[in-house]
């Protein structure tokens, strides 16, 4: 049962990356329906706003959440994080002017903010070193299961001659805000949390109960020297550290774990893959696709993500690493941008334009899309979240994972609110923007991005060469448990 329950803990927590994904998808369908259009405006200065404030309020949610999950721990964050999802929600799905609209956007963004950095750190600090890479990629998985149910559920819904065509799919987010609110009281705290504030005993029965060792010997051994290796390592940096934001470039190896933490989410959001996500049916447009054939292929592209998604983190991340899947990404990037591009300025559709999508053009176009959604799933996507969150150690984490996630959401905000105007003033060449940055990704990936798959979160210290020897730390500070002390440690922790 290890494996499965390690599992199904990070697949319930990930209904939080499920919850961003949805609302980060179903934007897309309802700035583009007729009585959303109606009540609010279709001006794309305005749709731009209404993206761009929920990730504003992203960026807020994930600053805040440092210090939270270092106060209360990853599960009442979760907790906090859903309950303020319930509230932006409603105040979403019961706007009457574009006030009320942007507010709760704003405080939808902000739950989501808090959410997006704590699930993958949550799942980082459960997850055993083997599968690490799946069980954090499952929050990669679930933003795409939560982007193809919203473009579902977008679809049907345009055909609703009401306000319900665009209350009704915004309002549905109350469903996974409130059964991840009340089911993440059952899932137990993250080990590595605990032993930063001194609750040993609970941190080493939820290492026996993830290790599901059953009475076995074997199996408890290995979980009291990976509970001796935790406990070590982190009682160590309590002792040195001093909870400053400017712990994150105090040496050389620190500024090495926060550039490449927050460079990986920057890189993700160059890619260019949420302007497909947020402005899908605008892109869609431009190839000749007009009104519900837009939703429709958009519907059709939200499939194919999830399935990238899952056979990546099942069969390569945890295999191939992480460095690998990042250059690919960003190479194929380069090529899929610039053929769309091409495609655009050669065959160009405008909304007065009497002459029909030429069908060869518009097929290229259409699968190079596809294509950067596969590519994205299969890379950027799941790669960025284990990344950024198992490079620090634990005295760091929170707030060096909150500092990535701020970077993620700083840089979605710029995009999604300059997308819309681009893709309408500027057509093409608003893709070679893209072309540019991809390429500058893979550059820098392969000059200076390490390999970190593998690896104990506690061994990142090898990687990164920190100039701390935290078991020296230890044994000068508290003294520490020795290699032959395991077998004893076992008898005690099978004592009641």
């Amino acid at each position: 049962m290890g494996i499965l329950f390690n599992t199904f803990i990070a697949a319930f927590s990930s209904i939080g990356a499920f919850l961003f994904g949805y609302d980060s998808g179903i934007i897309a369908s309802v700035l583009t329906m007729s009585h959303f259009e109606a009540r609010f405006s279709k001006r794309p200065s305005i749709q731009g706003a209404v993206v761009s404030t929920f990730s504003g309020g992203c960026f807020f949610g994930a600053a805040v959440a440092g210090w939270v999950n270092d106060r209360y721990g990853r599960k009442r964050t979760i907790q906090f994080g859903a309950t303020i999802a319930l509230w932006g929600c409603a105040m979403q799905a019961g706007a009457h002017n574009i006030a009320t609209l942007i507010i709760g956007r704003i405080v939808a963004g902000f739950a989501i903010g808090v959410l997006s950095m704590t699930v993958p750190l949550y799942n980082t600090e459960i997850a055993p070193p083997k599968i690490r890479g799946f069980l954090v990629g499952l929050t990669q998985e679930c933003i795409g299961l939560g982007f193809l149910v919203a473009n579902w559920v977008g679809y049907g819904c345009q055909f609703i001659n009401s306000d319900t065509s665009w209350r009704l799919p915004l309002g549905l987010q109350l469903l996974p805000a409130g059964l991840l609110l009340i089911g993440i009281q059952f899932l137990p705290y993250s080990p590595r949390w605990l032993i930063e504030v001194d609750r040993d005993d609970e941190a080493r029965k939820i290492v026996y109960l993830l290790h599901d060792t059953k009475g076995s010997p074997e199996l408890e051994e290995a979980a009291e020297r990976e509970y001796i290796e935790m406990h070590d390592t982190i009682k160590a940096e309590v002792l040195v550290r001093s909870r400053k934001l400017s712990d994150l470039w105090a040496t050389r190896a620190m500024i090495k774990r926060t550039l490449i933490s927050c460079g990986v989410q920057i890189f993700t959001q160059f890619t260019g893959i949420n302007i497909i996500s947020y402005f899908g049916p605008l892109m869609w447009q431009s190839l000749g696709l007009q009104g519900g054939k837009a939703l429709l292929m958009q519907g059709i592209y939200g499939l194919v993500g999830p399935v990238a998604t899952l056979v990546f983190i099942l069969f390569i991340v945890d295999r191939v690493g992480r460095r690998k899947p990042l250059m690919f990404g960003a190479a194929t990037f380069v090529a899929t941008f610039s053929i769309v591009a091409a495609v655009l300025a050669t065959n160009p559709v405008t909304s007065v334009s009497t002459k029909p999508a030429d069908p060869g053009a518009q097929i290229a176009g259409i699968a190079m899309i596809f294509l950067t959604n596969i590519v994205f799933s299969a890379s950027f996507g799941p790669v960025s979240w284990v990344l950024a969150s198992e490079v620090f150690p634990t005295s760091t984490r929170s707030i060096g994972t909150s500092v990535a996630t701020c970077c993620n959401w700083a840089f979605n905000t710029m995009l999604s609110q300059v997308s819309p105007i681009g893709l309408t003033n500027i057509g093409y060449k608003f893709y070679l923007v893209f072309v540019c940055f991809n390429f500058v990704n893979l550059i820098i990936i392969a000059l200076f991005f390490p390999e970190t798959k593998g690896k104990t979160l506690e061994e990142m210290a090898e990687v990164f060469g920190d100039s701390v020897n935290t078991q020296r730390a230890l044994n000068e500070g508290k003294g520490s448990e020795s290699e032959n002390d395991v077998k004893d440690s076992v008898s005690i922790a099978r004592m009641p």
